[in-house]
């Protein structure tokens, strides 16, 4: 049986990726995280003894290697060091997004990579997802013919956002990654997977729109529970209350054993979104030329209702239109005049994308596969990132590649 060690227990590392490795026939063996209550819950579900669970990385190091991999599902500014020491220990890692918050950090991952033997994986669940191999699949049969342009719309629901970016861990960036990688990597990486080449060069556009002290309704309070204001979108009371209790987004506010009320009542995820407490965007558009002359759009906005992908394949003889929420696909065909639709299911984490994901892991970690996606590959995508982060900042034109 393969055993692997997980390392963070939010929700990524605790409620998605250690209960699906457990149900694919893995063994979570040891745990790593900072908070004894929420150390002590995490086992508690998978079985994890007490004298396999420490508060600190340093700790389960120390014992040398004593699984087959580890997943590092640790804060977004805590990821390299646990990922280093794994690779010095020829662990194979299943690292979570985004892979460092400091772009020479990219690097020293893939130096220490080639010098051990294990290999790093970067939890880019969209390739994973039925939803987005199917659309890959068309594409790399050639019925588009050569693919020209990429629209692609990252929708983040506004309710998301105000979790996520407002309330949330990342709000201020630094410390958090930018908002572009912090949400949108793995949108980058599929516009790098579908390209089938290098990034070129990238030019960017966003600011942070709404969500300031300036635009709140007269009479707002500090916090969502003594509110006065009706029919606010971002009530904190609606958002989390209206919500199944036992999954995202509720679970993260609840995690350790918190009531909702306590939450809500002295924690983040009841402030006033606007009470000035973040400074990432709100709206951003990315535009990347790759190297084979491709050129792609991306658009990231909390200004909608939906929480889903949505997309636009440009090809000399064809053009193919996405909904990820819908797992709808529309190919239309410029030689003969047909229309193909087609319907894919899309339940589950990101579409299917964790568990798609993590079986696929599994299957390199056998001996079955090839790793899902080379580190040098993924890469790709963060360098996009942090390009799209300076040209947003200083209104410039970022080459990757001369």
């Amino acid at each position: 049986m393969t055993t692997v060690a997980v390392l963070g227990c939010g929700n990524r590392g605790g409620d998605v990726y250690a209960p699906l490795l457990a149900a694919a026939g893995a063994q979570v063996t040891h745990l790593v995280d900072p908070r004894p209550a929420r150390l002590a819950e995490v086992a508690a579900r998978l079985g994890v003894p007490k004298e396999a669970c420490f508060l600190e990385p340093e700790a389960f190091f120390a014992l040398g290697r004593v699984a087959d991999a580890v997943v590092i599902a640790t804060p977004d500014d805590a990821h390299v060091t646990p990922c280093l020491r794994a690779l010095a220990l020829d662990y194979d890692v299943l690292l979570e997004k985004p892979i460092c918050l400091q772009e020479a950090e990219l690097d020293l991952l893939r130096a220490a990579e080639a010098a051990s033997r294990g290999r790093v994986t970067v939890c880019h669940v969209l390739r994973a997802a039925p939803f987005f191999q199917a659309l890959t699949a068309v594409l790399a049969s050639g019925r588009l013919g050569r693919l020209v342009g990429i629209q692609h719309a990252e929708n983040v629901a506004f309710w998301h956002y105000a979790h996520s970016y407002v309330r949330g861990n990342w709000a201020q960036s630094p410390p958090a990654a930018p908002f572009v990688l912090a949400k949108s990597c793995h949108d980058l990486d599929l516009l790098r997977a579908w390209a089938g080449a290098p990034p070129l060069r990238v030019s960017s556009e966003g600011t942070l729109h709404h969500f300031r002290p300036e635009h709140a309704p007269p009479g707002a309070a500090a916090r969502c529970l003594h509110c006065p204001v009706v029919d606010c979108p971002y009530d904190a009371r609606v958002i989390y209350g209206t919500r199944d209790p036992q999954r995202w987004p509720v679970t993260v506010l609840t995690a350790g054993g918190v009531s909702l009320a306590e939450a809500l009542a002295s924690g983040p995820y009841g402030r006033c979104v606007y009470g000035g407490g973040n400074n990432v965007p709100d709206h951003q558009a990315v535009t990347i030329v790759f190297a084979n002359g491709v050129t792609a759009q991306l658009t990231v906005s909390a200004f909608t209702h939906n929480n889903t992908r949505t997309l636009k394949l440009l090809g000399t003889h064809g053009e193919l239109r996405g909904h990820l929420e819908r797992g709808e696909i529309e190919l239309h065909d410029f030689r003969t005049g047909a229309l193909e639709r087609q319907t894919h299911d899309v339940s589950g984490n990101h579409g299917g994308g964790d568990k798609g994901l993590v079986q696929a892991w599994l299957a390199f970690l056998r001996g079955e596969a090839a790793v899902p996606t080379p580190l040098a590959e993924s890469l790709d995508s963060h360098r996009l990132a942090f390009a799209a982060e300076r040209a947003r900042r200083g209104g410039t034109v970022e080459w990757l590649q001369t």
